[in-house]
């Protein structure tokens, strides 16, 4: 069955890239609702932008969704990770500004106000993307790339010069909590080098070192380090779940990344989306509903440090 939440949950923090102050309200949807955010202080145009990979807009360094009248909301990927990791299938996010809040730079933020407000299900059947076939996409040596499977499983490599990153994998199967427990409080990382070039061009105004994980050569600048020896790819896989939770259901299938962002993921999306014997709307039976992410979720899956 769908699930939405059973009370509204809130969340105050700062936009990464703009540095304002942002108020953000989760609220229960009807079944078959889907996501949507709704910009409450936006006045005389449509106010309402879908989470979905068809008004997703060119960005580098998030993932933006913008609808017909100009309207946009953008750095979405947590918020929709930890809604898909959390197993949530319908929500109508009320936001007062353009930008989702950064929060801690993860998405256990997102997840234990979720789970806090409850969870609540529907009386109607979850309907998930099955990949019938193999679809890939490149960007010189960036690939990303969907394969049949019975669940969804993440694959992912990344490999930096900078020694305190170096050449990480990591696969996992999403099912069973495997997201809240495994990948939803690992933080967006980047190099000193890149916050000087993006606040330079008038960007990651609200990052600090609370909020991203910062490298420089082979050191952590981040007070505490990191929470894991592999919390890059381990953050890469959770902005891969965010953005192929905009297939607007589950996705039944593989996806491999190898140096692969936001930009080629959704490029990915409309790939297979373009073909339409690469995937198919599946209802899901109890036997597949229980290999979906965030089936099962509960307080104790979330990570110890927390």
């Amino acid at each position: 069955m769908q699930n939405s939440l059973i009370s509204p949950a809130t969340f105050t923090g700062f936009g990464l890239h703009s540095g304002a102050p942002v108020r953000m309200v989760v609220r229960p949807a009807a079944a078959d609702h889907g996501v949507w955010f709704r910009r409450t202080d936006v006045v005389g145009r449509d106010s309402m932008v879908p989470a979905r990979w068809d008004v997703v807009t060119p960005s580098r360094l998030c993932t933006v969704v913008e609808n017909a009248d100009g309207v946009s909301v953008s750095t979405i990927e947590h918020v929709m990770a930890a809604l898909a990791g959390s197993g949530i299938h319908n929500a109508l996010i009320d936001i007062d500004g353009p930008e989702v809040p950064i929060l801690d730079g993860s998405a256990v933020p997102f997840v234990k106000g979720f789970l806090a407000a409850g969870l609540d299900e529907l009386d109607a059947p979850v309907r998930a993307v099955r990949v019938l076939k193999p679809v890939e996409v490149r960007d010189g040596d960036a690939i990303a790339r969907l394969d049949p499977a019975d669940m969804l499983e993440i694959d992912f490599r990344i490999s930096f010069q900078d020694a305190a990153i170096g050449t990480q994998t990591r696969r996992l199967n999403m099912a069973n909590g495997a997201f809240v427990r495994e990948l939803s409080d690992s933080r967006t990382f980047c190099r000193q080098s890149d916050v000087d070039a993006m606040r330079e061009a008038g960007l990651a105004l609200g990052g600090t070192l609370e909020n991203a994980v910062v490298f420089e050569g082979a050191r952590v600048l981040s007070p505490g380090g990191l929470r894991y020896a592999d919390e890059p790819v381990r953050h890469k896989m959770l902005d891969a779940v965010g953005d192929l939770a905009l297939a607007g259901g589950p996705i039944l299938g593989r996806y491999t990344g190898e140096r692969a962002g936001h930009a080629l993921t959704n490029r990915l999306l409309r790939a297979l989306f373009a073909d339409a014997d690469a995937y198919r709307l599946v209802d899901c039976g109890p036997q597949t509903l229980g290999k979906l992410p965030g089936v099962g979720v509960h307080v104790g899956d979330l990570p110890s440090r927390i």
